[in-house]
């Protein structure tokens, strides 16, 4: 397909000497990889990327060097997405366009960003995240393993806006955050929480609870939520779903014994 044939490099594209590339890279047109970027095999970036963006260091003192960014085998990135230097990214990753995801941070495997998503620096998520389409999140923020944060949600970090203060939300294991959440500044939400849509998180959500409105209250737990169409309990989700997860076609139990994964963290 011109502009993006699997396992090429386009003729338009602007690679760094310095730069490192495994078997099997693909490059769509017009993207920039700048200095002491790695890029594992196989992963694919799309048409017009920047992939390693200088920090703000590079624009103020001289004698620069750009911080190494590791991009895991087996990726895959969008058109238009900008991914700053100094971060490393798991095997597997998955983004879609226009995200944006800025220095020292460190993704787990298997992650999806949806397209928009804005990850602002010294952040954490751990494997098999997924960033719907349009999420912010904020510097120092920390999210577990298998969390999901649906669209529109924003994860916040300056107490006394503007300050230098920066405190980050932390979203333990399983947790779900629906759509349009504002989660404040410090606020921890414990593993296999649930946040409703539109919820504003002012305080710390215990583990396995859901909380719902504005400011968001406790209602009742995880285990109490049924399906709308069957009457069935629906959470802890992991023993409902399995679409993309390592457990798929054998159940969680049995994945959980297999790799010796602890829940509850």
């Amino acid at each position: 397909m011109e502009g993006l044939t699997i396992g090429r490099i386009h003729s338009t594209a602007i690679v760094s000497k310095s730069a490192t590339l495994g078997a099997g890279v693909t490059i769509g047109a017009g993207t920039i990889v700048y200095d002491n970027v790695r890029i594992g095999e196989g992963v694919v970036i799309g048409p017009y990327c920047t992939i390693g963006e200088p920090i703000a260091t590079y624009y103020r003192h001289d004698g620069y060097r750009n911080p190494d960014l590791v991009i895991g085998p087996r990726s895959l990135i969008r058109s238009h997405t900008v991914i700053y230097a100094g971060s490393t990214i798991g095997a597997h990753f998955e983004c879609g366009h226009r995200a944006t995801i800025r220095e020292n941070t460190r993704i787990g495997s298997h992650c999806r960003v949806g397209t928009l998503c804005d990850i602002q620096g010294d952040c954490h998520l751990g494997d098999y995240v997924r960033l719907h389409s349009n999420v912010h999140v904020s510097q120092k923020s920390w999210i577990g393993n298998f969390v999901w944060i649906f669209p529109y949600t924003v994860l916040t970090n300056d107490p006394h806006p503007p300050s230098n203060l920066l405190q980050g939300v932390r979203i333990d294991d399983f947790a779900v955050l629906a759509t349009m959440v504002v989660v404040l500044p410090g606020v921890h939400i414990g593993h296999d929480a649930l946040v409703g849509a539109k919820a504003l998180v002012r305080e710390d959500v215990p583990p396995e609870a859901v909380v719902v409105g504005s400011p968001a209250k406790q209602i009742c737990t995880i285990h109490e939520v049924r399906s709308r169409r069957t009457g069935e309990p629906v959470y802890p989700w992991r023993e409902h779903f399995d679409r993309g997860m390592p457990w798929e076609g054998i159940g969680f139990e049995v994945w959980a014994k297999q790799s010796g994964f602890c829940t509850g963290r």
